[in-house]
């Protein structure tokens, strides 16, 4: 496509949308505290929501000999689920499981920390996080807690095939019932003078771990 095509198309679109002038300060008022705006919003309708079902029955797309799913437990910060979906999209993750209720919503400052990959992986809000991993047990998915006081280290619990990684929020960790669905509970090997990792650390080097070594 050539840019003025671009540029014909870019107006038509924007010619769709109402405008409406309004002071600096009207437009924070719409947005979440701590929105950087610079003056311009969009309210747009969110995302189309992927079904869990679906999207591990679908054809496996990439290069990737193992499927690994992301199961956030009560994860609320958005600039670390926004960066955990960044890293989830640059090792090729299947899907990125949260609770409907307990999760951030897909708002400005989540897609922002996400840099584009709230679009490209399937963020999959779900009622019920054990029931969600019932429905990976059922469809092949080895499921591991990763959490401070773990059995093994991670590289001890990898297994062959496609892998459920649980991953719990910033202040309690992984809740005890979402845990007793999980095959295996491991750690990742830290300095004793640091008590744990960001969320978001983990997650990188927990799937780099799990990327090691497949073909990519």
């Amino acid at each position: 496509m050539t840019s003025r095509a671009a540029e014909t198309i870019g107006k038509a679109l924007l010619g769709r949308v109402r405008v409406e002038m309004a002071e600096g300060e009207a437009i924070a008022r719409l947005l979440p505290a701590g929105a950087v705006h610079q003056g311009a919003a969009l309210e747009a309708q969110p995302l189309h929501t992927s079904d869990l079902e679906a999207v591990l029955e679908a054809p496996a797309g990439g290069t990737q000999n193992r499927r690994i799913v992301l199961v956030l437990d009560q994860l609320s910060d958005p600039h670390n689920v926004g960066a955990i979906l960044r890293t989830a999209a640059a090792f090729g993750v299947t899907a990125v499981v949260v609770q409907d209720r307990h999760a951030p919503p897909q708002s400005g400052a989540l897609a922002k920390a996400a840099s584009g990959a709230l679009e490209t992986v399937p963020y999959i809000e779900v009622v019920n996080i054990a029931r969600a991993l019932d429905i990976l047990s059922e469809h092949g998915f080895w499921r591991i807690a990763l959490a401070g006081d773990g059995q093994a280290p991670l590289t001890a619990v990898i297994p062959v095939g496609d892998v459920a990684l649980v991953l719990g929020s910033e202040g309690d960790g992984i809740r005890r019932l979402v845990r007793e669905h999980c095959e295996a509970a491991a750690f990742i090997p830290i300095e004793k003078s640091v008590e744990s990792l960001n969320v978001s650390n983990a997650a990188a080097i927990a799937l780099y771990e799990l990327r090691r070594g497949t073909s990519v």
